[in-house]
């Protein structure tokens, strides 16, 4: 008795249409509904610490923020200082504009090591930034 054998396609042509047009839709929605970028902005932020080079103890935080070469006035300015190692509290500050486009703050650096300053940037038209800046080697006294 011999035994026959069908020969059956596994994937049809119309599955594989199928198949291609789930593929590509789940992509499209994927890029469409992706979230979209930060707004690019022109804000350019240039800052001081002072004392320099910066020590445990209190310091102060100079920022000035300009906008295509004019001061951005009326910023709102939240600064998180936070030590690069974990456990450690984070320190918050307020910088207030003492001048169109000049801020200041002041924070306490609670111990010597390499910490990171998070500015939260509040702009006028309610636009946020955030930028960071890195302090390295805070001496103790």
């Amino acid at each position: 008795m011999s035994k026959r054998f069908s020969k059956q396609r596994l994937v049809t042509p119309r599955v594989c249409r199928v198949f291609l047009g789930f593929t590509c839709a789940a992509i499209l929605l994927t890029v469409g509904c992706s979230k979209k970028g930060e707004p690019s902005t022109s804000v350019v932020i240039e800052h001081e610490i002072s004392p320099e080079p910066a020590r445990v103890g209190p310091a102060a935080v100079t920022l000035r923020l300009t906008d295509a070469s004019k001061p951005v006035t009326g910023a709102r300015i939240t600064i998180e200082a936070d030590m690069t190692h974990p456990g450690m509290a984070p320190g918050f500050a307020e910088a207030q504009e003492q001048d169109p486009g000049l801020y200041r703050g002041r924070l306490e650096f609670s111990m010597a090591g390499d910490w990171v300053l998070l500015l939260h940037i509040t702009l006028p038209g309610g636009e946020k930034l955030e930028r960071q800046i890195d302090v390295r080697n805070v001496r103790p006294n």
